[in-house]
């Protein structure tokens, strides 16, 4: 690809290398759909009525955003960000897969649709990962300035749960609480043999456990999705319950403490 050169139009600027980080949000000015993209070096600005097509890469003097400069496995132009319609989509055209989301790899040849606000990219180089930074300009939210600081703190919204099935819960998804690394969900085995253990009163076994979580995804299933089997590609395997899992964690539902329920 031809590196497009910007013009002096306001449409495209140069972000400085001291520019600081996307995190900070954005001038209240910025024009909604407006890109910014930012890699160690500074990065750009491009309006999304300007058709230019920001590429990123390691050799400085062939993209617009140097990403990687010291990694001879990231490519020369590894990427570029181009207007579609009323989006944003990002194409990577180099060897090494870009990382989106944790659950989501942009392979070499493929292409993915960027969110509006901030997203941290990742090229994944086999001994190092290179950030860029792209943030697209959102509407401004119509609160009073400054009032923000002092309002009181919104939590995501909570599921509510039985005690016997926030028990359940919590013994599937320990080694996700424990934040072990690559956690999976307990076997109904496993889950029963637990629970028994604790309860020693209680009837546990495998087919009960499994239909209290059941019952809880097809109850979460109206609101969030990936919990039926038919939302998800086969093999199911794990799936299901993974997602149960992280949404319970996300949403604060189960929280750390709660491993208090299992005798920790």
């Amino acid at each position: 690809m031809t590196l497009p050169v910007p013009s002096s139009s306001s449409k495209v600027n140069i972000l400085p290398r001291d520019f600081g980080s996307l995190t900070r949000g954005l001038p209240p000015s910025v024009p909604v759909g407006t890109l910014f993209a930012l890699g160690v070096n500074g990065g750009m600005s491009v309006a999304p009525d300007a058709q230019f097509p920001l590429i990123f890469g390691r050799s400085e003097p062939d993209v617009h955003v140097c990403v990687g400069a010291d990694d001879p496995h990231v490519s020369r132009q590894h990427g570029h960000i181009t207007r579609d319609h009323t989006r944003w989509v990002l194409h990577n055209v180099g060897r090494l897969p870009i990382r989106l989301s944790p659950s989501r790899l942009v392979l070499s040849g493929d292409w993915a649709e960027l969110p509006t606000g901030y997203t941290p990219l990742f090229i994944l180089g086999p001994r190092q990962e290179h950030l860029l930074e792209v943030r697209i300009a959102a509407p401004s939210p119509s609160a009073v300035p400054g009032a923000e600081y002092e309002a009181k703190t919104q939590g995501p919204k909570v599921w509510p749960l039985s005690p016997v099935e926030k028990l359940v819960l919590v013994c599937l998804g320990q080694r996700y609480v424990r934040n072990e690394p690559y956690p999976q969900p307990l076997t109904w085995a496993q889950v029963a043999a637990e629970l028994s253990e604790l309860q020693p009163e209680e009837r546990w076994s495998e087919r009960r456990a499994a239909h209290i979580v059941t019952n809880v995804r097809k109850r979460l299933s109206r609101s969030v999705r990936g919990l039926l089997e038919d939302e998800v590609p086969p093999p199911v395997g794990n799936t299901l319950n993974h997602n149960l899992i992280m949404e319970l964690l996300i949403s604060t539902t189960i929280l750390k403490s709660d491993l208090d329920l299992l005798g920790d």
